[in-house]
Order: C-alpha cells, then structure tokens, then sequence
C-alpha cells in the first residue's frame, strides 16, 4: 500500500469504528432520556409527540459530549483489530514510523475536532434550545423551572423578577427592583404583561409602581408603559440553557454582559474555555489510542482493551467536570481549570508510549 492508501484504508477503520460506538450510545442515552421524560408525560400539553421530539432534539448534544469518549474507544478497537491481525506489524515492518503513525492518526483527529466544533457551537446549543422551549411550552412551565420564585436578572441598578415566560419575547408576572446610586430602593414595579418591541424596549400592560421618597411610599397604576433596559429576548434564550451546553459565542456575550453589571463570571467563562477546548481532547483520545497499536496481543485482548478504553473515557468525562468544579471553588484562571484535563490525559499518552518504547 502506498501512504495515501494506507491513510484512507487505516483512517475508514476508525471513522468506521467511532460511529457505531457513537451510535449504540445514543441509542443509549436516547432510551434513558426517553424513560426519564415518561414520568412527565401527560403534564400540561407534554404529549408523547412532545416527549419524542424533547429526546430527539436532545441527541446533538450528547453527540458531542460523548464524541471524545467514541473517539477513544473506537479508535483503541480499530487499531487493537489492526494489531491483532497483524496488519499493524505489516506496516510497520514496511517503514512506517511512529511519527508516520502519528501524522496518520493527527489527519483523522482534525477531521472529527473540526466535526466536533461544528456540533458544539452551532448544532447542539441550537438543538438544546428547541428542546428546552418545546418541553416548557408543552408543561406551561417558567424560563427557570429550578427557582420557586421564577427568574432573577440584574441590568445596571435594577434586579428583575420574572414569574412566567414561556416565550423569550413574552414575560408574565414580573417584578422591578430599582435602585438609587446609593442604593437605596427607589421603585417597585409590579407588570402583568411585558411584550418586546424591539431596540431594547419593551412594552408593559398593567403596571403598578410603588415609589418610595422622603414623604412616604407613593402608589401609581399605568395601564401601559415603556420599559428601556438591556434586558433582550436572545439573553432569557441564553438562560434556559445551561452553562455547558452554550456555544462559545453566545458564552463570550454572556459574560460581558454579566461583567457590564458587575457580576461574577467564573463558572461562565470556565464554560467558555472548555467548549474551546473541546475538540482538542478529541486528539488527545487518539493520542492516547496509538500505544495500544504497538501493544502485540490476541485477537481475545481486543475486549480487554476496548473495555479500558470505557473506564479511560468515563474518567476523562469526569476529570473534565471534576476540574471545573474545583477551578471554581479555588478561582482557578479558567483556562487552567478548562486545559487541566486534556493537559493529564496528554500526559498520559506521553509516558504510554515511553513505556512502549522502553520494551
């Protein structure tokens, strides 16, 4: 075989590999989700229909949270095959080197990282979205179903409570705390209905406004008024998704946004790194893979080795989440905190093949 040959005959045994192993474990979470969303069925208009579309629109993003862990064992089962049939020792036994097997194994890897960054930045956190819309609107649920008191923001000097929104463009039941420069409570407003009409306004219907000076708290009822903040439609979006499953950008507009009212930005900007990151760790999975080629074994140890590759991977998804946590509680730069994982498993893939070397 030439080496282009060589490339495409090694690179389609691992496309190959990693899709069916992404497959069976969406099939897996699919099945998972799919129980757990049983037990609201019949809630509100949270039908069957419902139920499937919400496990649907939710496989994007699993896709990419279990593309690295794929990526692992479906790559450590190709090249254990290989080995196992002797087809690795073939080609290296016809002058591929290690930095041959490398570059060959580098080309795969930034096909699936280029894949992965797709995934995450367009297709899954729009995917997220649809869902979580699809399952409040079905239940009639609030924006934030975790807080019993609804949705809380801040925009400058003001703390907004939202009650009900099951539409970004649309809020029930909401709440304005304003404050003075000395903050001091200035106003309480208490609105039925907001309706975004764009450029940052929005429109209010029955408005109740409790102004608080000097003589005593003063009481005025509107039936319309005008509400200018920063406050927009595509920042109550960002919040029905969790941290994690955001795209980069929408991360990166999130957390200026938080900064601009002096918020803390940690736990977003940690999220920010990691989904940069991401797609990296799908090379340092196949990093970790390529010892494995060099390993001669049995046919019998192809399990054993796609079994350590479960463990390899679960413990990489874990470690990721672990050093999140721990960058946050520590006020780790988010960098570190999102980097440290790869940068151990890299590690790893390093004394591995020193190791293999060695023998």
């Amino acid at each position: 075989m030439t080496g282009t040959t060589l490339d495409r005959y090694v690179a389609r045994q691992i496309y190959f590999s990693v899709g069916f192993v992404l497959f069976g474990f969406l099939a897996l979470f699919a099945f998972f989700d799919l129980v757990g969303e049983l037990n609201e069925l019949g809630r509100g208009n949270y039908q069957l229909r419902q139920v499937l579309g919400y496990v649907l629109l939710s496989l994007p993003t699993h896709a990419y949270e279990l593309l690295p862990i794929a990526v692992l064992i479906g790559a450590l089962y190709a090249l254990s095959q290989l080995a196992a049939n002797s087809e690795f020792t073939v080609m290296r036994a016809s002058g591929m080197s290690r930095a041959q097997a490398s570059r060959m194994l580098l080309k795969v890897g930034l096909v699936v990282a280029v894949v992965t960054l797709a995934i995450g930045e367009w297709v899954a956190p729009a995917g997220e979205a649809a869902a979580e819309k699809l399952r409040m609107r079905a239940m009639s649920a609030l924006i934030a179903q975790g807080l019993g008191s609804g949705l809380w923001l801040k925009d400058e000097n003001a703390f907004i409570n939202v009650r009900v929104a099951r539409h970004a463009n649309e809020l029930h039941n909401v709440l304005i705390y304003q404050f003075d420069n000395d903050f001091r409570l200035d106003t309480v407003s208490s609105i039925r209905e907001a309706r975004y009409a764009g450029d940052g306004r929005w429109a209010l219907r029955d408005v109740a406004r409790t102004r608080f000076t000097p003589q005593g708290p003063r009481l005025e009822r509107l039936a319309t008024d005008e509400w200018r903040t920063a406050v927009r439609p595509e920042l109550l979006d960002l919040l029905i998704v969790r941290p994690e499953r955001m795209s980069a950008w929408r991360l990166y507009r999130y957390i200026e946004h938080l900064e601009e009212n002096r918020q803390k930005t940690e736990r977003y900007a940690i999220a920010m790194w990691k989904k940069l990151l991401y797609p990296v760790a799908v090379l340092v999975m196949l990093a970790l893979a390529l010892p494995f080629a060099y390993m001669h074994s049995r046919a019998g140890m192809v399990g054993l080795k796609v079994f350590l590759g479960i463990m390899l991977g679960v413990f990489f998804h874990m470690l990721n989440n672990v050093f999140a946590h721990i960058g946050l509680l520590q006020n780790w730069p988010p960098l570190a905190a999102a980097a440290a994982p790869g940068i151990v498993f890299f590690g790893a893939a390093i004394a591995m093949m020193w190791w293999v070397e060695r023998r």
